[in-house]
């Protein structure tokens, strides 16, 4: 699950040999001599990387997009889902607010919440700021909004989704995706507010057209089409599965209608799906392929404190293994793991009533930046795996709930080789200290969590969630070197300035700029906060980095300051 508040293909590595996919236990041979012979031949090998930055971290954290950018995160990824935008009660439509969600036992917790301060109303200066300059009072946005559009200027090759639902927002998805008119009606006012950028007023900041070109596309979390299994009070309903499909029909279509009407631009859609077997049984896994661009399966929190005095277990065991204590998934035979999820999306389950047929091309497997723990946990045999406990393990500053902590704030058990224990059956890690049993990634899970990936040939990582990151992004780094290396780095300028003006515009922004004329347009040239520029009779200095952002068109609040006639 994704909880609300606690393209770049990779060349195929040795890893892909032959026998050493099949040491994976229940991988067929014939499947590790395709994927052998997609590494002999360098055919590229499942290399995307998504990742969920979340709304809060601007807040306790202080994990600020400028952090994205100075940390080589942004670099490292070729998607950024912005999670969470929410649905409103009665109007079955995407809006925003400045309402805090309530507690997670209330089945009303996500109504009507929201939080607009965030978006597009908190001010950051400038040494908070990806482009180094303070915001104004008279901006018509500021917050994560205008944060993300200086971050894409950075990175011209980044997208950035508006990603909807999650665990706690989810309540209402049943409703809007009940009939053609309330799709049409949901998917239109989702466009309409992210895509086309016309914010409701909050604050003194939104109006029509303010966050437009900020984001690339839409991200579905719907946590769970047809399923009880969601947030208590969730809307669930049998149609759900059929309906699921529709939705995302309908936004494919409004998407490309959109993208065909203003340049041809092509937007993205993607989706966080489950990976239980007893909740994909609801989606039409054979149908919606057709209308995603990445399907990213959330291959995490299969097990955790919830599951009360015990045993402990991983959250995300790749494979089966006698180890696991829990009892089969009703009403078939196998258990929570990961193969055993990308089994039922890719090839189906029959005993689940599952289809398969997706295709594994744009599938991605998720990676945990957290991990799950229990106190009062014996050694026994086994290090403390598949051991009682007492309850979840105690509340850490940043994750700021019982049961669960980032990797910053398990320093000296994570990759301690005195409390690292490896569980060859799962293909999975886990953490031992004092009692506290925690289970989740290292460099070595990591590593076999790829393999397989590319085994299967899937499209690559999805990461929830960037906020629990150590400062040096040491799960990030490991995941992007196992994938095959980085992305695309941002556009920097030159030590020196060209001593002659290019023919062609320049990749990078020189120190001064060439002069335009008091006529000329200085489209396709870059610029940097300082740089001046003619234009259309008037003098304009750039506020940040900047390139293709016609003077005189973004308004005041723009990245072009007006100096006044030439």
């Amino acid at each position: 699950m994704h909880i609300r508040k606690p393209l770049v293909a990779a060349a195929a590595t040795a890893a892909l040999a032959a026998g050493a996919l099949a040491a994976f236990a229940g991988i067929g041979t014939a499947q590790a001599a395709g994927a052998a012979t997609a590494a002999a031949s360098g055919t590229a090998a499942g290399g995307v990387r998504i990742a969920y930055y979340d709304q809060w971290s601007v807040y306790g954290n202080a994990f600020y997009p400028k952090h994205l950018d100075t940390r080589g995160i942004a670099g490292k990824l070729d998607v950024i889902n912005y999670s969470f935008g929410n649905i409103h009660p009665t109007d079955l439509t995407c809006f925003e607010a400045n309402k805090a969600a309530g507690d997670d036992n209330n089945p009303n917790a996500g109504d009507g919440a929201g939080d607009s301060y965030a978006d597009y109303s908190k001010s950051f200066g400038a040494a908070d700021s990806v482009s180094g300059v303070a915001d104004k009072w008279d901006q018509p946005i500021v917050g994560v909004f205008n944060q993300f559009k200086q971050l894409k200027a950075k990175y011209p090759n980044l997208k950035i989704n508006i990603s909807i639902g999650g665990w706690t927002y989810s309540k209402y998805f049943s409703d809007a995706a009940k009939t053609d008119a309330s799709r049409k009606k949901f998917v239109s006012s989702c466009i309409d507010q992210y895509i086309k950028g016309n914010l409701p007023k909050a604050d003194g900041y939104g109006g029509p057209g303010t966050a437009a070109g900020i984001f690339d596309g839409i991200d579905i979390d719907w946590e769970y089409p047809g399923s009880s299994g969601g947030h208590l009070g969730n809307h669930y309903a049998p149609e759900d599965k059929q309906n699921f499909t529709l939705l995302l029909k309908e936004f494919r279509d409004q998407l490309d209608a959109y993208g065909q009407a203003n340049g041809g631009k092509k937007y993205l859609l993607t989706a966080a799906l489950p990976a239980g077997q007893d909740k994909i049984k609801y989606i039409e896994t054979d149908k919606i392929g057709s209308y995603l661009d990445y399907a990213n399966i959330m291959t995490y929190d299969m097990h955790g404190a919830w599951d009360g005095d015990g045993p402990t277990y991983h959250q995300s065991p790749l494979l089966d293994s006698a180890a696991d204590p829990t009892d089969p998934i009703a009403p078939g035979t196998q258990k929570y793991g990961i193969k055993n999820a990308i089994d039922s999306w890719l090839d189906g389950n029959p005993a689940y009533g599952i289809a398969g047929g997706f295709p594994a091309g744009k599938l991605t497997l998720g990676y945990e930046f957290y991990y799950r723990g229990w106190k009062g946990v014996p050694a026994g045999t086994t290090n403390g795996l598949a051991q009682p406990a007492t309850g979840p393990s105690g509340a850490r500053p940043t994750s700021q709930q019982a049961g669960i902590a980032n990797y910053k704030e398990l320093g000296g058990i994570v990759d301690n080789p005195a409390t690292t224990f490896w569980d060859d059956q799962a293909k999975a890690s886990y953490f031992y200290k004092d009692g506290e049993f925690f289970t989740g990634l290292n460099q070595k899970s990591i590593q076999a969590r790829v393999d397989y990936g590319k085994s299967r040939g899937l499209a690559g990582a999805m990461m929830y969630s960037l906020l629990g990151l150590d400062d040096k992004t040491t799960l990030l780094n490991q995941i992007n070197d196992a994938l095959g290396g980085t992305t695309t780095p941002p556009t920097t300028p030159p030590t020196t300035p060209p001593t002659t003006p290019p023919t062609t515009p320049p990749t990078t922004p020189p120190t001064t700029p060439p002069s335009t004329g008091c006529g000329s347009t200085p489209a396709g040239q870059v610029y940097t906060a300082g740089n001046e520029v003619s234009y259309n009779g008037r003098k304009w200095k750039a506020q940040w980095w900047t390139q293709n952002e016609v003077p005189g068109t973004t308004g005041e609040w723009g990245v072009w300051k007006d100096l006044g006639a030439c």
